[in-house]
């Protein structure tokens, strides 16, 4: 699958030492990524009781939530064949980082982690043709399997965006790129399937 439009929006792509560091951690890796399904579905959950009068958002993000719960499940099956134990890890930097940029009073905070959510899904993406390269063929197998799927997520959170905002998102967009691309290309202590250049 061509992710090129993937890469556009994003504006930067994963450095080649994450990559490395990602193939050297493994099990973190499977098991943060097992957290960050999880995470997606609870969002698109939240989300829906938030803006329960948002009809147009119902159905789209209960679809999602569905969808994300069964990458958990999936993610939970291979890290089980593969003598894995899913356990509590700190979270990485970036979600966190980029609900700095989010408003604080709607409409535009739904806007706003709309925008959020389409970055993390399209990152997700990008992240998963990144490591085929670099992981076992088994593995790089199912993250191969999941990339039209996060393409699929980002492109709905953009639509919504859209749907919602009365004027151009250009420049939401480019406000949440900057602080994507930071999270991604500074050094980060701590290893995640979203975290930054690796300091180890």
């Amino acid at each position: 699958m061509d992710i090129q439009f993937i890469k556009d929006f994003l504006g930067c792509e994963t450095p080649q030492a994450w990559c490395e560091a990602a193939a050297l951690n493994q099990a973190i890796l499977l098991i943060d990524h097992a957290h960050c399904e999880k995470k997606a579905a609870s969002t698109a959950l939240m989300m829906m009781f938030r803006y329960a009068d948002y009809e147009q958002l119902i159905l789209p993000l209960s679809k999602l939530a569905r969808e994300e719960l069964r990458h958990f499940e999936k993610v939970c099956v291979l890290m089980k064949s593969r003598g894995i134990i899913f356990t509590h890890l700190t979270p990485a930097r970036y979600a966190e980082g980029l609900r700095k940029g989010v408003h604080s009073q709607d409409p535009q905070r739904l806007i706003d982690l709309l925008i959020m959510g389409a970055f993390i899904e399209a990152r997700s993406c990008e992240r998963f043709a990144s490591l085929i390269n670099y992981v076992d063929d088994d593995l790089g197998i199912f993250y191969k399997s999941l990339l039209m799927a996060e393409a699929r997520h980002y492109q709905l959170y953009l639509n919504l965006a859209n749907q919602f905002a009365e004027e151009d998102l250009d420049g939401r967009i480019e406000h949440f790129r900057k602080l994507e691309n930071k999270l991604i290309l500074t050094p980060d202590e701590v290893f995640r399937f979203h975290s930054g250049l690796p300091t180890l």
